[in-house]
């Protein structure tokens, strides 16, 4: 039975497969000259009346660097006339005066920004690409003085985790309106990076930081994304401080107070059609080119594993915190090679987990005693 909290609320779709950038971290390792599978105009606009059959999500056009694609507006527009909230993320490189008109003509209600250092050696390191620093700051005064709204994604690894504090400040000064801190899942080139990724233990320091620092930030809109265990941190925090905290919301925001949400309430749909759990999960769902968007969403085996808690194993399986955190499924495929697994970068036991080893311990003692 389909319950009914699970609707698609945000789906982000790859409309290009090619990119101007080679940044280290990239999902989809996507190029300049990445497979030429995009959708054709009329398959595009096919697809957004397959979506709207149904549901009325946040619609992402992503890439690669969606820019490149010659008919992105046409898609755009074609989507705010068929009710949808539409969005685009790109990295800046190509927006001018006349793409922030085209946004505004056709409708799109929020742009996203990738910022990943506050430093030019931060930042061009990390994407690969001289001057891509210069670029970022460029669109964002462009996006200000076109009044287009546009929120900053950040990704770290070991290389620039030390700069976090400082992506963050830039980001509010650089005009903002919100703040996603995304630590990276090894998908794609990422997979590359692997000895890269912060470690459980500054994990868990850099989501107490975030917690502090969202106690206080009044202007921006804040939150850690691919960090599901953020809402445990966040809880046990309010608990140990004795308080309620009412952390701010946004509307294009994918899942306000829960953790991994791949499958529940979002998705990803990449340039040949493929249906994915998140952009980071590269397993496949089905495609929305053989079959309806809804069968797959609501039918799909995969889908649905994901969306039984129960069938969870490890920590994650005991953990009293499932409900509101349930681990990255894209981390635990990418490192464990299985997506119901544990979370790989969360070092919490679980109270269950505690006891079952504490009996265990008992046991053996017991055992040896007689």
């Amino acid at each position: 039975m389909v319950k009914e909290e699970f609707i698609p609320k945000w789906i982000a779709w790859e409309v290009t497969g090619r990119c101007n950038l080679n940044c280290i971290h990239c999902r989809a390792a996507s190029s300049m000259f990445s497979h030429d599978t995009d959708f054709t105009t009329n398959e595009a606009k096919k697809l957004i009346d397959d979506i709207t059959s149904f549901c009325s999500p946040v619609l992402v056009l992503s890439g690669g660097e969606p820019l490149l694609r010659p008919d992105l507006f046409e898609i755009a527009k074609y989507g705010t006339e068929k009710g949808l909230r539409m969005c685009i993320a790109t990295n800046g490189t190509l927006v001018t005066d006349e793409i922030c008109g085209k946004m505004k003509e056709t409708g799109i209600k929020m742009v996203s920004l990738s910022l990943d250092g506050s430093t030019p050696a931060v930042h061009d390191d990390f994407r690969k690409q001289p001057g891509a620093f210069e670029a970022t700051l460029r669109a964002a005064e462009t996006f200000r003085r076109n009044d287009v709204p546009f929120l900053v994604n950040s990704s770290f690894a070991k290389r620039n985790q030390h700069d976090i504090a400082d992506t963050y400040k830039l980001a509010k000064e650089i005009g903002a309106k919100a703040w996603y801190m995304f630590m990276i899942v090894p998908t794609g080139r990422g997979k590359e990076i692997m000895d890269e990724l912060i470690t459980k233990e500054d994990y868990e320091k850099i989501l107490e930081w975030h917690y502090q620092m969202e106690k206080q930030e009044t202007d921006l809109l804040v939150r850690p994304t691919c960090a599901p265990h953020y809402y445990r941190v966040r809880l046990q925090k309010m608990k140990e401080e004795g308080h309620r905290f009412a952390p701010r919301s946004l509307t294009f925001s994918t899942g306000g107070g829960k953790g991994c949400i791949c499958a529940q309430t979002i998705c990803f749909i990449d340039s040949k059609g493929n249906v994915q759990p998140c952009s980071y999960f590269p397993v496949v769902a089905g495609n929305v080119k053989k079959q309806a968007f809804k069968e797959i969403w609501y039918h799909s085996e995969l889908f649905e594993s994901l969306r039984a808690f129960e069938k969870y194993k490890g920590r994650c399986g005991e953990c009293e915190y499932i409900n509101v955190c349930g681990g990255c499924r894209a981390r635990a495929d990418a490192v464990l090679e299985d997506y119901l697994e544990e979370e790989p970068f969360c070092g919490y036991v679980p109270l269950k987990t505690r006891k079952r080893l504490s009996q265990s311990v008992e046991a053996g003692k017991q055992a040896a005693e007689k």
